[in-house]
């Protein structure tokens, strides 16, 4: 198979690139792809496909940008001049661009593709139904949260038109059959980018480290976070350090910057800025716990399957995509109220005081991220490209994951 991924890709700062990059890792082992051809966002340094294992060839085609209209033109023009037997969408709604217009045009590309008969499926990572709009930094007026909604509904339908649209959450699938009568969805997990050997779960005490990764400053912020743990520091006498690991969102930008210069009196407490992929590894088996400091959620959540492929005990809020990851895939944390602080300094102190307890945190997420590697993912949308290419129905219930 000739199989054409439209993504943002590394060193893309564009969101789902890192997503892609670990797909695409794993699609070039298969012996059933002879080719890979990743349509991607535009960028100034060249794209990171030097993997060490053996696979199939890579032609990259950088055939579009953020919030460009002309993006449905160019990457139809790809397709035309690269001919993939398949298609897949790394998708979520504003992954085309954050202006409405951009967003929608580059949306409609699964319905370019049905209109051509290529096969294609998009892997759909948040739906709006689910996303709290003021919380995740869309918008707090309720009439525009009304509009917000009506585009949203608009462009769901859009997406539908493909082929297959695989979610990573079961709740995903049942809002849209639901409220869409879709026929054509799918759970297919995010799964879990690297699998490292089982760790033996001990870490630096001198000092511990409490660590946060990710794009921040919409629905995902650190005051908080550095608040409780320096309630944790004055309650316990422990060594602790806060490290806050990744970026600005693009949307926010210059927001951990400030965050660092109104804390600069605030002792350990580190910024790491991007984290290049071979430093991830350091940053994760390091850290004594990982925080979750969000307001919301948008979709399933990488950064926790990050989080157990390496053994961490993890503290997260009680709510949403995360709390259903907890119960669809068996991940274990400490819960805290998003709206609390002082809920959130109690979840961290419960795992830096009780060693005993945050290796049995470590050790479940571990078992819950190794049982989905990316791997297995790629062979299930494999299979899935097959049942299209025969014609047969694609629902969640011949899903492969059991």
């Amino acid at each position: 198979m000739k199989l054409a991924i439209v993504t943002a890709y590394p060193p893309s700062k564009v969101t789902l690139n890192e997503y892609a990059y670990h797909l695409v890792k794993h699609f070039r082992q298969k012996e059933s792809i002879t080719e890979l051809i990743l349509l991607t966002d535009k960028t100034e340094g060249e794209k990171d496909i030097n993997f060490t294992e053996a696979g199939c060839k890579i032609t990259i085609k950088e055939c579009w940008s953020f919030n460009s209209y002309a993006n449905i033109v160019s990457v139809t023009k790809a397709i035309n001049k690269t001919k993939p037997d398949a298609v897949l969408f790394n998708l979520q709604f504003m992954k085309f661009g954050d202006k409405k217009i951009a967003a929608a045009l580059g949306l409609m590309l699964p319905l370019v593709c049905k209109l051509k008969s290529i096969p294609n499926i998009v892997l759909l990572h948040n739906i709006l139904e689910e996303v709290d709009l003021g919380t995740a930094g869309f918008t707090s007026n309720k009439f525009m949260q009304k509009v917000y909604g009506f585009i949203g509904s608009t462009l769901t339908r859009l997406i539908l038109q493909a082929d297959v649209v695989a979610l990573t959450i079961e709740k995903y699938v049942d809002v849209l059959e639901k409220k869409y009568n879709a026929k054509n969805v799918k759970l297919i997990p995010h799964g879990t980018f690297e699998i490292p050997e089982e760790p033996n779960y001990m870490v630096p005490t001198n000092p511990m480290q409490i660590m946060t990764f990710g794009k921040f400053g919409t629905y995902k912020k650190v005051e908080g976070m550095i608040e409780a743990v320096e309630m944790v520091r004055k309650s316990t006498g422990l060594n602790l350090e806060v490290v806050i690991a990744g970026t600005d969102n693009p949307n926010v930008l210059g927001y951990l910057a400030k965050v660092e210069e109104d804390c600069k009196h605030i002792p350990q407490l580190r910024f790491t800025g991007y984290v290049e992929e071979h430093e991830v590894p350091t940053i994760f088996n390091e850290s004594t716990v990982v925080v979750f400091p969000y307001t919301s959620t948008t979709g399933s959540s990488g950064v926790l399957h990050q989080a157990g492929s390496y053994g961490k005990a993890v503290v997260m809020p009680d709510l949403g995509d995360l709390a259903h990851l907890v119960k669809d895939e068996g991940y274990q944390g400490e819960f805290f109220d998003p709206t609390s602080v002082e809920s959130m300094a109690l979840a961290i102190e419960k795992i830096v005081t009780n060693e005993a307890y945050r290796i049995e945190l470590g050790k479940a997420n571990y078992k819950a991220a190794t049982a989905l590697p990316m791997s297995k993912i790629a062979d299930i949308y494999l299979e899935t490209f097959n049942a299209v290419l025969m014609g047969k129905n694609v629902s969640k219930a011949e899903s492969l994951i059991a």
